[in-house]
């Protein structure tokens, strides 16, 4: 039989969190290509994991300091999982299992309750998990390269490596994952295996089944787990294109564009190169490749207008267990929209194509972003009286905007954001996750310097501050604080007295 089952939409499961600390270690480990040389270190890792299958704080209903530690809600800006578009080739069968949405823990971990026997498939990630009766389960998303040693030739990866745990294992009979080849109607002639990382080394299992999207593996022991093959010929994946823009002062546009195979595991291993360079980017949300990338195939990057891009064309490979992934840097010494496209140098077919716009790389504080009302003369303002005190705070603001716009819109100084530290409440590591986009882990990071607490309110704003560069202004932080910040801060931002306008004015003048 053969499983029918599709991905949710991309809406849903641009989530797994490009701030996720949790496998930076493992990447490092990673880089140092060393597992060959010496497995003890796997081997404690993975007892340590199999330790936490028999932890009942970590699967049962999360305890209180996980429920603290919970991500956001989900969002696409630095989207980790993709998913298969509608592909024609491949005959995609309707979604034939019931969608269950997990919840996100800290360390990007998913902790999933399932009531009874069943086949779910998690909305976030894809897994496909069966059950023989009510089970929790909980597991993340991990990196292919930290297991490069043993995925030797002729092994090829063909989707994303997990880390799934449960109370009770012989609960979980089966677990499905994504895979990102395109069949083209011949899935007889693909054998998947399934690799196995134990305690002891690593396993190549046959799959029990595999469909045009998922490969079917009986649970023999829970472990780290992904889909591989043995080579053949062709080997075609659904692509995708990977955008970001290298953001700096200067006027020039840059680009890293990474081409790759729809395996979430080589997205976030993207995602975390990107966060450890010492460039800032921003990702470009672009449609996947419309056309099939195959193994062995040198493709090659072009643009209208044209642009500095190198190198000149690439050979398709899978990258999954390489710890410096292959992209293209597109380059235009003066900036303008332009269209990219991916052909095959061979037969000069067109793979993907997309149009970069000012829009898709112009940062833009989200709270600045409504509309400015009309100017129109004639049009009635509203009373003071009828305004809330957040309009009113706002309105002052501006006010003192408009009379010295240079000074207002100065950088916060580390002084005065440790004046606005101390006017904040306990609840600021909330309001930092959710207004100035901190993550759990930066919060953790922050406290792991045992500093007083003071200092540590401090340097998250100061976190802040350093993110938004130019933007760092008084203004700026009023508008990603949205009311959530205690009465005092939003005194001192505003002016609203007299001895709290020193942010309109020098740091000679505190």
């Amino acid at each position: 039989m053969v499983i029918c089952s599709l991905f949710s939409s991309e809406s849903e499961v641009s989530a797994l969190d490009d701030k996720d600390s949790s496998s930076s270690k493992d990447e490092e480990s990673a880089q140092e290509n060393n597992l060959g040389n010496d497995s003890s270190q796997s081997d404690s890792e993975s007892s340590s994991e199999s330790k936490s299958d028999t932890d009942e704080a970590d699967l049962n209903e999360p305890n209180e300091d996980l429920k603290m530690k919970e991500e956001l809600p989900l969002h696409c800006v630095e989207s980790e999982v993709n998913t298969h578009r509608h592909c024609e080739r491949c005959k995609i069968p309707q979604n034939q299992h019931e969608q269950v949405a997990p919840r996100k823990l800290s360390r990007g971990r998913f902790w999933l309750k399932l009531d009874d026997e069943g086949i779910y498939q998690c909305a976030i990630t894809g897994l496909i998990f069966e059950v023989t009766k009510a089970a929790v389960i909980e597991y993340s998303l991990l990196s292919w390269t930290k297991y490069a040693a043993y995925l030797k030739d002729p092994w090829i990866v063909v989707g994303p490596i997990f880390d799934v745990k449960c109370k009770s294992p012989s609960v979980l009979t089966s677990i499905q994952f994504p895979h990102a080849l395109c069949l083209n109607d011949h899935s007889s002639d693909v054998t998947f295996n399934v690799f196995h990382f134990k305690s002891n080394g690593p396993e190549f299992e046959r799959s029990a089944d595999h469909s045009t999207t998922h490969v079917k593996w009986r649970v023999s022991s829970l472990s780290p787990v992904g889909p591989v093959i043995e080579k053949y010929d062709p080997v075609c994946y659904h692509g995708v294109v990977i955008l970001y823009k290298v953001v700096n002062d200067h006027p020039s546009l840059k680009f890293h564009v990474y081409v790759a195979g729809n395996n979430s595991s080589f997205i976030k291993d993207v995602s975390k190169t990107i966060q450890r360079s010492s460039n800032r980017f921003i990702k470009i949300e672009k449609p996947p490749c419309h056309k099939l990338l195959q193994v062995g195939k040198k493709y090659k990057l072009t643009s209208v207008p044209e642009a500095d891009i190198n190198p000149e064309e690439m050979e398709f490979v899978d990258d999954s267990t390489l710890a410096q992934k292959h992209f293209f840097e597109v380059y235009l010494e003066h900036p303008t929209e332009l269209v990219l496209s991916l052909m095959d140098v061979e037969s000069e077919e067109t793979v993907w194509k997309a149009k970069l716009r000012e829009c898709d790389w112009i940062l833009h504080n989200q709270n600045n972003n409504k509309q400015k009302r009309s100017t129109n003369s004639t049009r009635r303002r509203k009373s003071s009286t009828s305004l809330s005190e957040d309009e009113l705070c706002n309105k002052r603001l501006k006010a003192i905007n408009a009379s010295d716009g240079t000074k207002a819109s100065a950088v916060l100084t580390d002084q005065q954001l440790m004046i606005l530290a101390k006017k904040m409440g306990k609840n600021w590591k909330v309001i930092g996750i959710e207004c100035l986009s901190l993550s759990i882990e930066d919060i953790q990071q922050i406290e792991a310097k045992e500093e007083d607490v003071n200092m540590y309110k401090c340097m998250m704003l100061r976190k802040w501050r350093d993110s938004e560069q130019n933007n760092g202004t008084a203004r700026s932080l009023y508008d990603c604080l949205n009311g959530q910040a205690s009465h005092d801060v939003l005194e001192t931002l505003t002016g609203k007295y007299q001895h709290s306008l020193y942010f309109a004015y020098d740091v000679s003048d505190i």
